[in-house]
């Protein structure tokens, strides 16, 4: 496997892990052993868990930040509307649940990394930038707040189906349904 392919698998676990068991309550070595490895193999990748934390967010922050490059120089319209949502739901989708649901239970040490990095632009800057992509010129209050729904049901999907009995993929799906729903025909 390639150094990245490991890192990925990595955090994969690591955020299993931090979502099954609490972040506080993970650790290095368990993370080491739920992937097979000596804990020095894991301290060759990531030197600790916040590194692991640094890792995902920058693998969000990328994406994201990838999508608001390409919406920006695309042309306006319905049809860059509904694939701006497509992307966002399969941005979140490739994140999966746990990557929200660990953020919001983590709020205030995904806050301290962010800030140890220096990083100004974070996600309401991107959502930001987001909103008036799907905003067209001259749209009412009603439809304006339709466009920003669509992207922030999204983002809500891993605290509103956190009791849900059914799979993540399924729900993923449906959320990326109700979020194009939203944005009125004519947008």
């Amino acid at each position: 496997m390639s150094p990245t392919g490991t890192r990925e698998r990595i955090q994969a676990v690591a955020l299993r892990l931090f979502s099954e068991q609490g972040y506080e309550s993970t650790s290095m070595r368990q993370i080491a052993e739920e992937l097979g490895f000596t804990k020095a193999a894991l301290y060759y990748h990531f030197n600790s868990k916040q590194d692991i934390v640094r890792a995902l967010m920058e693998t969000m922050r990328s994406e994201v930040g990838d999508l608001v490059a390409w919406a920006g120089a695309q042309e306006p319209g319905p049809e860059l509307r509904r694939e701006v949502i497509a992307r966002w739901a399969a941005i979140m989708q490739h994140q999966g649940l746990r990557m929200f649901r660990f953020l919001s239970a983590n709020y205030r040490l995904v806050r301290d990394i962010r800030s140890e990095s220096g990083q100004r632009e974070g996600m309401a800057t991107a959502m930001g930038r987001l909103f008036a992509v799907l905003t067209p010129p001259g749209a009412s209050v009603e439809d304006r707040l339709r466009a920003r729904f669509a992207l922030l049901v999204i983002n809500m999907t891993g605290m509103a189906s956190r009791d849900m009995d059914a799979d993540e993929e399924e729900i993923l799906e449906a959320t990326a349904r109700i979020s194009a729903s939203l944005l009125p025909p004519e947008f």
